[in-house]
Formats: structure tokens, C-alpha cells, sequence
């Protein structure tokens, strides 16, 4: 083989419709876009989830419920959970700093500790919230909270 004699694969190149360059061209007139209209001019751009006149279905389903703009969300976190997190990370203190610098929780998360497992260490807890199942069972094993506002 020869670098004179390298081509393109069969039907792997082919030549762009050079739209609006008379009528000869067969592509001439209006451009292969039809007749009049909004999508026949340059610049168009439909909006999105336009139903072309049909009411949207954004307005046809009806608004439900209400958000609550007073509500905390917690990073949750479960007695079986930080068992296997301290065997996984080496923790004995479930801080804030801690759970953030191993990639658990985002800066700026609030963490909750619930009561679902069981809890064999001893483990200091310095986290926003505790459930009181939770709280029985850490004060069970040994451990202590300090709550965080």
C-alpha cells in the first residue's frame, strides 16, 4: 500500500446540500424548507415542551400539595451504617469534619443520626440531630452526642 493510493471508505464521505443556490440546483427556492412559516426563517427556535397550540401539559395536570420553605433536610445516617463506616474509614468520632473529609456528606449537609441496626462500639458523636432510639442505643454502648445547631 501506498500513501497515494489511501481513499476513504465507500459511502463514508459525501458532499454537504448546498441549499439555496438557484433552482437548477433542485435545492433553490425555498431551500428544502417548505413554504412559509416560522421554522422556514433563520433563527428559529422552538421552545421547549411546545405541544404546537395544545394546552401544555404543564397547565392540563393540576398543581398539588405545597413545599414546606421551613424544612431541614438531613443526611441520614443508620446505627448499622456507622458500624460499617468506622470498620471502612477507621472513625471513632462522627463529626462533621470527619464525615466530609471521607467524601460522606457535602459541606454544607446537616447529619441525623437514626436508630436502625444495631451498635457494638463505643463512638463520639458530634452531628446536628439523633433520633431517640438512636440516642438510647449509642448511650447504651458506651458513646456520647454533642448536639450542633
Amino acid at each position: 500500500m501506498k500513501l497515494h493510493e489511501l481513499r476513504p471508505a465507500k459511502g463514508s464521505v459525501h458532499k454537504d446540500k448546498r441549499i439555496g443556490r438557484g433552482d437548477g440546483s433542485g435545492h433553490g427556492g425555498t431551500s428544502t424548507k417548505g413554504t412559509k412559516g416560522g421554522q422556514s426563517r433563520s433563527g428559529y427556535k422552538s421552545k421547549m415542551a411546545h405541544e404546537g397550540g395544545q394546552m401544555p401539559i404543564q397547565r392540563r395536570v393540576p398543581k398539588r400539595g405545597f413545599t414546606n420553605i421551613n424544612r431541614v433536610e438531613f443526611k441520614v445516617l443508620n446505627l448499622g451504617q456507622i458500624e460499617e463506616l468506622a470498620v471502612k474509614y477507621s472513625i471513632t468520632e462522627f463529626s462533621l469534619e470527619n464525615l466530609y473529609v471521607n467524601g460522606l456528606i457535602s459541606q454544607n449537609d446537616k447529619v441525623k443520626i437514626l436508630g436502625n441496626g444495631e451498635l457494638k462500639g463505643k463512638f463520639t458523636f458530634k452531628v446536628n440531630a439523633v433520633s431517640g432510639k438512636a440516642k438510647t442505643a449509642i448511650e447504651a454502648a458506651g458513646g456520647t452526642i454533642d448536639l450542633i445547631k
